[in-house]
């Protein structure tokens, strides 16, 4: 049974594709999640966070961007960015404990980013939370 960990790496995951060129994406989210094992709860969870992102991306991107300190924002990694994404928007958009957000963004970049990105995750999210 997939766990909202799961869900979020399905979103990051999602996002890492449309950044990486994959505009249509949205149109296969159903499938894609089916073939990740999401369903019910979790794939509303999913579904509502990729939306979400989308929905709002200029203002995440933005939000992402203005605490960047010695980075470009086309120079993040497609892993970092999209990770980004989602906590920026979790954290910005949704009711749930920025804690947790921050913590789930570290040990989703764990798995799919390099050594140093948890750290960087963790500074740029911690900064936008004190943003909001």
């Amino acid at each position: 049974m997939a766990t909202r960990h799961h869900a979020r790496m399905a979103v990051v995951s999602l996002l890492y594709a449309f950044d990486l060129g994959n505009q249509s994406i949205g149109e296969y989210t159903d499938d894609i999640l089916e073939d990740k094992k999401i369903r019910n709860k979790q794939k509303d969870f999913a579904l509502t966070l990729f939306r979400g992102v989308m929905d709002h991306l200029e203002k995440v991107d933005e939000a992402i961007e203005k605490h960047l300190k010695e980075w470009d924002f086309d120079r993040l990694g497609s892993i970092e960015r999209a990770t980004l994404r989602l906590g920026a928007y979790e954290i910005m958009f949704t009711e749930l404990d920025t804690p947790v957000v921050i913590n789930e963004a570290i040990e989703v970049t764990k798995a799919f980013g390099s050594e140093q990105s948890p750290k960087f995750i963790n500074g740029v999210l911690d900064a936008i939370s004190k943003d909001s």
